[in-house]
């Protein structure tokens, strides 16, 4: 068997599929409680940009469908991990470069050569991640194919070897075996292995449709009966209350669950009786759920109970909706702002940033063009170029300002051609603001880069955000929900108050060298809780040291602090 461009094309969108429909699985096993730009979405946008480059691709070589495939998800990367990804695929493609059709042993060749070029662009490559998943599923398919270079036996040993590997990831970095979970950025290349081994072994394309096995093997037939069942009633609201419980079938009663079905029907619709040995399942829409509780008595103890408001919910499911259209057109009307321009000035400014008040902050900066992102929204490499060609400059400073944000808008520089792109590696919005200040106009671009690189490493960031998931750090434990301070990126404190969270933290970041202190509040701060902070943190710190507040507008983070 041979691997041919159809093949691989095919290959690719079934893996595509299979991490899509499991992303948001991947996207729960972040081991940090801040917000995240999410694991299995970044991988998942980022693959898929290669499945509509080829969506019309017709009877091409492998090298030709494998070069446009890395050349779509480089510009649609997302997040460290989207971005890795892609590398690894840009390094497949230039391994496969000028042949029609490889054989197992050619094709572990070239995944041998994206390891390598993943592996060289991280600085600090760690092991216990993506990188080390790739690695040790290459090894063991350059075994395999020593020995047989048919691609099914090759891509088998690959994939086994990948989830293998997966297992080991705790093991080797301690904050993973700390959270009991393995890398998600490993789990995401597992599963695109594994979607590609089902096209070359079975022939079957894995479907973004196609149910995702349930991980608990214990559940009974009922109830998946009645999951299954109950769903196909989700979209009709003729009544008010969706209302499930579960009753523990008395010993004592001679009542039939036929009979507690015939009696929900006349209160309601949309009615699921499900039973086995120990328990009835009930599941009814009605304006009434009390008088289905008190009947479902009759025949036992109620175990659960659930009820919901649908038509609020719909209503609310419309808000978002409505949210998300105008977010949409907005980024629409943001991207058509981006149009190419010849480079005819000296220096340009891009900058990432979420928030009108951040926004402005940089425009007031010299940032002609603000990138809409940040936590928890990662632009694409194919966002920031956009950004950067519709820089009129021969030299265009990026700031990215956010440490998951870097890695895509380093892989920028080599496709841009027509003017020079420098990458001020900024992680935080503060880095941002002091690396704009420290530009100078009279000194060459590659000074320019050490002077604002220097100057964004000399100020602090403390963030007051919220706990995205239940965790625990040392020997703190950490619920959902909760206010939590950041200094540097490390966890200090938690609090129920985001005005007293900021307070301590100041107090805990400012020392005797600092002369400067920048609040910017965010999105669901109102500017007299921003006040109460500002008074509060100056009244602790005194008069020798300057502070400013600011609306920056951010979503995710309640206070952002600089500290100078």
């Amino acid at each position: 068997m041979m691997i041919n461009g159809s093949c691989y094309k095919n290959a690719l969108i079934s893996g595509a599929n299979n991490i899509t429909r499991n992303s948001q699985i991947i996207n729960s096993m972040n081991i940090f409680p801040v917000p995240d730009g999410d694991t299995g979405t970044n991988m998942s946008m980022t693959i898929n940009s290669a499945v509509s480059a080829l969506e019309n691709v017709e009877s091409m070589s492998i090298s030709e469908v494998a070069s446009i495939a890395a050349s779509a998800m480089l510009r649609g990367a997302r997040g460290n991990s989207g971005v890795i990804l892609s590398l690894l695929f840009k390094g497949i493609a230039n391994g496969l470069k000028d042949k029609d059709e490889v054989d197992g042993k050619e094709f572990i060749s070239a995944l041998k050569v994206g390891v390598d070029t993943a592996y060289q662009a991280v600085t600090n490559p760690t092991e216990g991640t993506i990188l080390t998943v790739a690695r040790m599923a290459c090894e063991s398919g350059k075994i395999a194919a020593d020995v047989d270079s048919d691609p099914v036996i090759v891509l088998g040993a690959v994939s086994a070897a990948a989830y293998e590997a997966l297992e080991q990831t705790p093991e080797m970095l301690p904050v993973l075996k700390k959270a009991g979970v393995v890398d998600a950025g490993g789990k995401g290349l597992c599963l695109i292995f594994d979607g590609m081994l089902s096209l070359l072994r079975d022939g079957i394309m894995i479907n973004v449709d196609t149910p995702v096995p349930a991980e608990d093997e214990k559940k009974n037939s009922t109830e998946e009966f009645f999951r299954n069942v109950a769903a196909e009633f989700d979209s009709e609201i003729n009544f008010t209350y969706c209302t499930e419980f579960i009753v523990g079938k008395a010993a004592e009663t001679s009542k039939s669950p036929a009979e507690l079905k015939a009696y929900l029907e006349t209160i309601g619709d949309c009615v699921v009786v499900a039973e086995d040995d120990d328990i009835i399942k009930v599941h009814v829409h009605t304006e009434n759920p009390g008088k289905a509780l008190e009947e479902g008595l009759l025949y036992g103890q109620l175990l659960t109970v659930k009820i919901e408001n649908m038509k609020e919910q719909h209503r609310k499911a419309n808000e978002e909706y409505e949210k998300a259209k105008a977010k949409n057109e907005a980024e629409e009307k943001k991207r058509e702002e981006f149009k190419e321009v010849p480079p005819t000035q000296e220096v340009g400014f891009v900058a990432v940033a979420a928030g009108k008040g951040l926004e402005t902050v940089f425009k007031d900066l010299g940032c002609q063009h603000i990138i809409e992102g940040g936590q928890s929204m990662n632009p694409s490499t194919e966002d920031i170029y956009r950004a950067v060609m519709a820089t009129p400059a021969k030299t265009v400073f990026v700031l990215p300002n956010n440490k998951n944000i870097l890695l895509a808008a380093e892989q920028v520089v080599p496709l841009v051609t027509d003017r020079e792109v420098v990458i001020i590696p900024t992680r935080t919005i503060p880095q941002g603001f002091v690396a704009m200040l420290s530009y100078s106009a009279d000194s060459t671009p590659e000074l320019n880069k050490e002077y604002m690189t220097q100057a964004a490493k000399s100020v602090s960031t403390g963030q007051v955000t919220y706990a995205a998931r239940n965790s625990e750090f040392g020997s703190t434990k950490i619920k959902e929900g909760e206010i939590i301070a950041l200094n540097n990126g490390k966890l200090t404190h938690k609090e129920k108050d985001p005005v007293r969270a900021v307070v301590k933290l100041a107090k805990d970041m400012i020392s005797r060298d600092t002369s400067y202190v920048t609040v910017i509040y965010g999105d669901g701060i109102s500017e007299s809780q921003a006040n109460l902070a500002l008074q509060a943190i100056q009244s602790k710190v005194g008069s020798d040291i300057e502070v400013t507040l600011i609306n920056g507008g951010q979503p995710v983070y309640y206070f952002i602090l600089a500290v100078e």
